[in-house]
Formats: C-alpha cells, structure tokens, sequence
C-alpha cells in the first residue's frame, strides 16, 4: 500500500550516520543521495521495495516531529527487533516506552520496540511471528 515514508532533518549528517547503522540491522545498504533544484539533500534508502527517505526542509523552516505518529520496521525475528532497538540506542536514539520484546495485541503476538531518533520521529521494529 505504501510506496515511501519522508522524514525531516534539521541535520542531514548526523541523520545519515544514524540511519546507515540502524538500517543496516535490517539489510538496507548506503543510501542514494540528492540534491534539488533548490539546493536541499535527500537521502532515499530503497530495501524489499519499500523507500524511506530523510531531506533537509524544502521551505527552510526547522523540523518538527507529528505528535501521534509512529514509522514502523519490519524485522525478521526477535533477536533482530532487539539488535535494531540496541543499534538505534547506540547511535543517539532514545528509549521509549517498554524494552523490546513480546506484546499482546490484536493481531496475536507481537515482538516491538520504540525509540525516537535523533530529530525526535518516533520508530518502531515489528516482527509478527508467522
């Protein structure tokens, strides 16, 4: 359903470094790189047909995080929901919520963790045992 998810960074750098250790927990490699008309810089992790993107803000205001709103992660088992909460930590992020681990939900189990970034975006790993 989704084709890509666009985050905001007031500092693209420090983005980048973050995201190219989180994200290569889950088998993305380095990102493509861009940079518009307008002189601002993209960055397009593109994995498993799914895009997640970072960029400076076009209208040059600073970057501000959804209250209420969550990217999340798929990831393939557990141990990796925990190793992608841990390189995240690692890397700048902070700890939210529970620890990583097992949660009752609708859809059955479920294994999650949350942090937020370093510009504040709330993420999640999900791993839904098949």
């Amino acid at each position: 359903m989704l084709n890509h998810v666009m985050i905001g960074s007031n500092n693209i750098e420090k983005t980048r470094q973050f995201y190219d250790a989180v994200l290569a927990v889950l088998g993305a490699g380095a990102p493509f790189e861009h940079v518009n008309d307008t002189g601002q810089k993209r960055l397009f992790y593109i994995h498993d047909g799914s895009t997640f993107c970072i960029t400076e803000p076009i209208d040059g205001q600073p970057v501000s995080v959804a209250n209420g709103s969550t990217i999340g992660f798929t990831c393939d088992s557990p141990a990796q929901i925990k190793e992608f909460h841990d390189v995240a930590i690692a890397n700048g992020a902070i700890a939210i919520e529970e620890p990583p681990g097992p949660r009752d939900s609708s859809m059955g189990p479920v294994h999650l963790c949350y942090f937020l970034d370093p510009d504040g975006h709330k993420i999640c790993g999900f791993h839904r045992p098949a």
